[in-house]
């Protein structure tokens, strides 16, 4: 079972693999990795937890960076736009991508109690061939299951 699916695992070392996978595709594609941007990743790296564009601003502050709205907000969307970190609509939310490069359309599994967020691959075969037969062109998808995670099931 991968760390996506709510298991132990080595977190600095997915951390440290997320950012270098981050780092190597803003040069690959001639992206600029600012230091708020690399540093709002790696908040949202912290604990596989939906965050807020609020939340990433308060952390900000207290590490005594920039913590206005569009600070945010600017970094965030550098972040959804390249595939780095991902939208949680239920929660208004955002994650890091846990699967750089793996995963066009990402599924997620989110805890209602802790708000832990496991990424996964959408089915893309189960909508696709309807659309098609519908004569519509899918340009979006938002897949999202709430429940509860293997820990908040335990405690209840």
């Amino acid at each position: 079972m991968a760390h996506t699916d709510f298991a132990p695992h080595n977190h600095a070392r997915c951390i440290a693999t997320a950012l270098a996978a981050a780092e190597a595709a803003c040069d690959a594609q001639g992206l600029h990795l600012t230091p708020v941007r690399r540093r709002v990743l790696e908040i949202l790296l912290t604990g596989h937890r939906a965050l807020g564009a609020y939340d990433i601003l308060e952390r900000l502050g207290a590490e005594g960076r920039p913590a206005q709205p569009p600070v945010a907000y600017r970094a965030l969307d550098f972040l959804v736009r390249h595939g780095f970190a991902h939208r949680v609509e239920q929660l208004n939310a955002y994650v890091a991508c846990t699967r750089p490069g793996e995963c066009d359309t990402p599924a997620f599994m989110v805890c209602r109690t802790c708000r832990a967020v496991a990424e996964t691959a959408a089915p893309d075969q189960a909508m696709a061939p309807q659309a098609r037969a519908a004569g519509f062109a899918i340009e979006a998808r938002v897949v999202e299951a709430v429940g509860l995670c293997p820990g908040c099931q335990a405690a209840t």
